[in-house]
């Protein structure tokens, strides 16, 4: 199993965090559905601030271009994603379109 670690913005507002946090709470089915058949089994999602970070564990088969097509393919996945939109925003070094920015690995620490 791989793990990836990801970061997103949200827009720097109490209202509509609080708004993103309860939707959170309640994922539609379909996306919770799509989630697993990309091959993700295990995420989590934290917030500091206006700030995401998300970590995923992901079965071998998983990739970030399977699951981009499968999303695409996908209108209740599409409408969630525009949904979240209302809320997020990209980070500051982030490429138009681009919403989720891996992050990567500088530090680990195993007592084995």
């Amino acid at each position: 199993m791989r793990k990836h670690c990801l970061a997103l913005d949200l827009k720097d507002d109490p209202v509509l965090i609080r708004k993103y946090e309860e939707y959170h709470e309640n994922v539609w089915p379909e996306v919770l559905d799509s989630l697993s058949a990309s091959g993700i089994e295990h995420m989590e999602i934290y917030r500091i601030g206006n700030r995401l970070f998300m970590i995923i564990e992901v079965a071998d088969s998983f990739s970030f271009d399977k699951k981009a097509k499968m999303d695409e393919d996908n209108q209740r996945v599409q409408d969630w994603e525009v949904l979240m939109w209302k809320y997020q925003q990209a980070l500051p070094m982030a490429k138009p379109g681009e919403k989720w920015l891996p992050m990567d690995l500088i530090f680990e620490y195993d007592s084995n």
